[in-house]
Formats: structure tokens, sequence, C-alpha cells
């Protein structure tokens, strides 16, 4: 949460408001829903000889001895004792009121794991208050809070305390809404969240499938939901284009293909041409696996938009892609008389002058990358703007984009797979089509693992397939760290196999080289011209040639899951057996070992996208920043499915027969972080 608007400010100095405002703190409201990591049982004492190894239990010791040790590194070493044995507290951070609370004599109950020290049962940095003899135990486990540096748990429990006995707790579901979904009360809810009863079942609250965890986890999805809602609706009273053709170059452009479309391609052209005929903007996102065929889905879509007598413009991530395409969008469009642009960052100042001149008077078909939305980019007339590999874009450049042209359609494309949750969560305010069939003639891809001390069998196996006329991808690996370090690699790889294969042509392709080097290199390997393209990850999205059958992956468990898929797509695209071989080094951690073996049992980009979402959880797959919606703390797309299923249908319902509980509701659950969604 951010900043909860008119919420009432937590009562506390401006230091400790400052701590809390780190993590998302500012305002009672917000205590409210600062919910417990996990909770721990301190409502009864362990005898020390009693204390079962490598589990947590609370002890009431009296401390005997209490000092600090500098060596071999500086700890407090506490001894203490019950009436049935000794243990050792020991310290490696600690203040001076520790030290204090500590002090030879002084009762305390110390929270714990125990452990075998060297002399004997002892606990590190246990969690511990002082106590006088006979002092009762709570009634409740011990809730332990999210918190930070300079925060404690004890602290955050005596704020949140006081929040449950002054703030607001009134109901944002009304109680026919309540009895229908059967969730439990608002307050009742929070209350025992925070302070569960003796006698709870502490598994379930851990596993957050108690009905009060349920509660909480369907209201923020359902202000997500809400939030997004809005956003779709608000998006429907602003106005925008009619594109309806006005001759018939989509037409002419399915005449001269050379192939003819799929069913779901059909399907997705209709569903885009209606809504460019509507007078509110679309915001469509159109999703296929790879070598699903959006592309042409894309031009066909701008070729309404220019018969229309509007501009299109299309923007990806990467020089190299968004080359790609504007080379196979001049293909198709410039014989039926399309004028298309070409606009990059590192055109030269007099073309990139006449290319902005063309994108301001006559050019009907912009193309190209980020630089499209730079300051002193202005369009005549933009219609239509289509951006390829949409999370690789931030919501800002997003919003750049449709400002340039005033409030034109927008077309988002991805070829990494959505899961349907996550798409009900995080898409909900898109309209979603999927390209779910691939077009004929795609040949399916053979996976093999194979460790890096058989690197020479895989250069042979090269070798073999190169001289059956066929062509080889070899990528290097993703070194996040070091720019200069993959270039370095991907130059090292290249000489090697140039020395490997003295008889074939290698060429070398990366993202430091000059646009037309890398436009040259890529042209004579479509060509035919280099038998092994050398390559960093700039060839993961858009490259098509379809002689290139093999695809060899160096330091492959260095990749996420979606780039294994993406360039293991780059092959098959012809009528030859392809293969994807996946070179790794040991020894593995048991995430990348997942992955590969996810990556080798699977070919259907949705269930790899389903088993990625599964290891990585929902902020790392759509991250915040590329997809503006914020990010759920409690709920969990994968086990909350039907939450969400129940949540979006209730959204729409709460917000038009409810709108002043809608606006508590949210609130309460997002705080400001609504603002992303309304631009």
């Amino acid at each position: 949460m951010s900043g909860s608007g008119t919420s009432v400010p937590i009562r506390a100095s401006d230091v400790l408001r400052k701590k809390l405002a780190k993590i998302g703190l500012y305002s009672e409201a917000d205590l409210l829903v600062h919910l417990p990591l996990r909770y721990e049982d301190e409502t009864q004492i362990t005898r020390v000889i009693d204390a079962p190894w490598g589990e947590p239990v609370q002890v009431e010791v009296v401390v005997q001895t209490s000092e600090i040790q500098y060596r071999p590194r500086r700890q407090m070493i506490v001894k203490a004792a019950d009436h049935s044995g000794e243990i050792t507290l020991r310290f490696f951070s600690f203040y001076p009121s520790h030290q204090a609370t500590l002090a030879e004599g002084k009762r305390v109950r110390a929270f714990g794991e125990v452990r075998s020290g060297f002399f004997g049962a002892e606990m590190m940095h246990p969690r511990f208050h002082g106590v006088d003899e006979g002092d009762p135990l709570p009634e409740g486990l011990t809730p332990v809070y999210p918190t930070t540096a300079g925060v404690s748990s004890n602290t955050l429990r005596k704020l949140i305390a006081a929040a449950l006995g002054e703030g607001d707790l009134a109901d944002t579901l009304d109680e026919a809404l309540r009895q229908r979904l059967k969730l439990p009360g608002l307050a009742r809810t929070l209350r025992f969240l925070h302070s569960p009863t003796i006698g709870t079942e502490v598994d379930a609250l851990h596993a957050r499938n108690h009905p009060a965890w349920r509660r909480v986890k369907f209201d923020e999805v359902l202000a997500q939901q809400m939030c997004l809602r809005r956003a779709y609706l608000a998006r429907r009273e602003q106005g925008a284009p009619v594109l309806v053709a006005q001759d018939d170059l989509g037409a002419r452009l399915l005449d001269q293909l050379p192939f003819g479309l799929t069913g779901a391609q059909l399907r997705a052209m209709a569903e885009i041409a209606g809504d460019l005929s509507q007078p509110y903007p679309m915001q469509r996102l159109l999703q296929g696996d790879v070598g699903a065929g959006k592309t042409i889905v894309a031009a066909l879509a701008a070729c309404q938009a220019i018969s229309a007598g509007w501009q299109a413009a299309f923007m990806a991530p990467t020089e190299i892609l968004a080359e790609q395409h504007c080379l196979k969008l001049k293909d198709w469009l410039e014989p039926l008389g399309v004028r298309v642009a070409w606009l990059s960052g590192s055109l030269k100042t007099k073309a990139k002058r006449e290319q902005l001149a063309a994108t301001a008077a006559e050019a009907q078909l912009v193309v190209g990358t980020h630089a499209l939305i730079q300051d002193g980019v202005d369009f005549a007339k933009l219609g239509l703007a289509i951006v390829d590999e949409q999370h690789r874009f931030g919501v800002a450049q997003r919003l750049a984009l449709r400002k340039k042209g005033g409030n034109p359609h927008q077309l988002m494309m991805s070829a990494t797979p959505i899961p349907r949750t996550l798409a009900m969560s995080y898409y909900a305010d898109l309209d979603v089509t999927v390209l779910d069939e691939l077009p004929p003639g795609r040949t399916p891809i053979k996976t093999r693992l194979v460790a890096d001390n058989r690197r020479d069998d895989v250069v042979g196996f090269a070798a073999k397939h190169i001289e059956e006329g066929r062509q080889v991808y070899w990528v290097c690996p993703l070194i996040e760290e070091s720019e200069a370090l993959q270039l370095q690699t991907a130059e090292d790889t290249y000489e090697q196999l140039s020395i490997d294969l003295p008889a074939l042509t290698v060429g070398l392709v990366h993202g430091r080289l000059k646009a037309d080097e890398k436009q040259a290199t890529m042209a004579a390997f479509a060509a035919g011209e280099i038998d092994v393209l050398v390559a960093t990850t700039v060839i993961e999205v858009g490259v098509d040639v379809p002689n290139a059958s093999l695809m060899v992956i160096e330091h492959a468990e260095r990749f996420g899951l979606s780039q294994l898929h993406q360039l293991r797509g780059r092959v098959g695209r012809g009528a030859h057996e392809s293969t994807c071989i996946l070179i790794f080094a040991g020894p593995l951690s048991e995430t990348a070992r997942l992955r590969l073996k996810i990556i080798f049992e699977n070919t259907d980009g949705f269930e790899i996208a389903r088993q990625d979402l599964k290891l990585r959880g929902p902020g790392e797959f759509v991250g915040s920043r590329q997809s503006g919606v914020p990010l759920l703390r409690y709920a969990d797309l994968e086990l909350d499915a039907d939450l969400v299923e129940m949540a979006r249908e209730v959204a729409e319902e709460v917000l038009v027969n409810h709108p002043e509980q809608a606006d508590r509701h949210l609130k309460r659950w997002l705080g400001s972080r609504e603002e992303l969604l309304k631009s």
C-alpha cells in the first residue's frame, strides 16, 4: 500500500514513520491489513532438558553470566538455566538495552530453535523479553510481521493493536454478498489474524487456507479486479478515431501472401477489426506461441488504419527485432503502395531528420524502437499503435506512444504466453486474443540436454547438420553481471567455432554491433551465406530463417524458461526436422534443474508459462514496472484461482450497486496505487 489518502496517519515519531514508510505503512488503515508472515506459540514453556533440537520453543531461564567476546568475532554470550538444565543464548548483533535485560540474575523468556552447540544446548539470536517469576503466559499465538531495519516485530504488534482498537474496521462488503460468498466479516477476520486464540490450527494459518485468510485474499483480489474494471470502463468513455477501411488494402495483402491464414488468425483479425471501428480506444493483447503468426495479424490491423486515412506505428523493444519487422512489413506493404518509415536511436542525424519529417508528414506506417516515443517525434495522424513484446516496455513507455497520437487504438503483442489465472488477474483491463493454432508446415522440435563436457560431440553434430545443407544458430550465455563479459564470451565462441569448423562460414551478431553490420550479418545468414550464426540473445524473437534447423544454447541453465522457449522457436520454421540442444554446466541449482526439466518435457508455450509462474511467482513473471498493476501480497494465483473467478464476477456488481463501498474497499487495499491504472 502506498499512502491511504484521508486515512488517519500512524501515531509515531517522525523517525519511526519514515522507517514504516519503507514497507508501505503510512496510516492506521495500512497497519490493519499488514498481516503476519507466520505465528509462534509462546503460550507454553518448555523445560530446557525437554527442548527438541531444530524446533522453535520457548524457555524461561535465569541468566547466570553475560559477556561480550571479541574473538573469533564480536558476540554476546549469555549462559542461562532453568531447574532442568543449562542453555547458551548467542547474539552477533545487540544493543545496550539487550545487555540490561540479559544481565546476571535476570529472568527472561527466550523463543527460538534449540541446537547442539560447543557447550551443549544453545539458541542463536532468540527473541526474548524480561519477566518476573509467575508472570502469566499469552492467551494467543504471537504474530511475526514483515518488517524493516530499525522496526521490531514487537513495535509493529503494539502499533497494530492500537489500530485494531481505534481504526476503521467497517466492512466494505454488504451482509447479503458475504453470505452468498460464504465469507466471514472483516472486523472479526482482521482481529483473528492479528491475534489468533489458543487452540487455533496453526498449520491452517501458516498454509493460509483458514477461512479468515480466504476473506483477506478475496478482498485483495476484489480490489485489484475493481481497479482494472474501472480502468476498462473509463477507457470506454474516451474518444478514439473510428477506423473503417475505405479501400481493399487488407484484401490485396492477403491475396499476395504465399500462405493462408489459420482459423485463429482469422478470428483475431475479426476481433481487432471490430475494435478499430469503435469510437473508443482498443486496448487488445494479442498473444500466441512462438511462430503463431502475430505479425501478419498486426500488419492487417495496420492496413485497416491506413485504409481509413490514419497512420500506424509499430514499436519493438530491440533494434534487431524492429529491423526484422521493418523488412518484413516493407516486403508485404510497399508493393501495395504503402509508405513505410524506419526510426531508431542509431540513425545518423541527417537520416533521422528525414525519417522524423516522414513520420510527421507522409509516412503511413512508422516502424522503430523506443525512439518512436522520444521528444521531437511527431505523428501527423496516428490512429493505431502496435507494441511488440509488450512485457519488455514499462507502463510509461506504452503510455508515451499512446499520447503521441492523442488517443490511438493500441494493439499489444506477446509471444510469452500468459497463464489464464495471470491473465484474469493482471490483464483484466485488456481484451485478450489468443492465437492458439500454429500455421501448417511447422515441424516439431526435438530438445536434447547435453553436459558441457560433451561440447565436441555437439560441434560434430552441427557439422553433420550443415553437410546436409542446413544452418545453425549458436547462442551464447546470458551473463547479467556484465555486458562486456557476455560480448567476450560471444567473441571467444565465434573464434573457437571458426577453428573447430574451418571449412564452414561462421558469423557473429551481438548487441554492440552497428545497426548496418547487424543487418548485413542477419541478411547473409538468411540468404544461406553463413553456416553457423554465433549470437547473443538479440536473435531471441522475430528472426525467421526456415533453413536453420539446429539451435545450440550454451549454458542453458542461465536462461529463463520463456527465453529458452523463444530461442527454441527460432528453428522448426521449415520442412526439415529441427533440434534444440541445451548445453548445461553443473552442478545445477534446484531451480535451474527444474527449468531444464520443464523445457525438455514441454513444447506447449502455455504449459511452459504455467510452470514458469509456479516457479517464479506472479511478481517476477509479470513485473510491477511492466504491468503497472499492484502485485498481490496474500493471494496465490495458482492456489486461489477460484477466488480470482469469484472476484471477477463480483467486481462490477459492487462498483455499480455500492459505489461508496467500492471506493472504501479500494482505498483500504490499494491506497494511491490505483492511480497506476487510470492512465
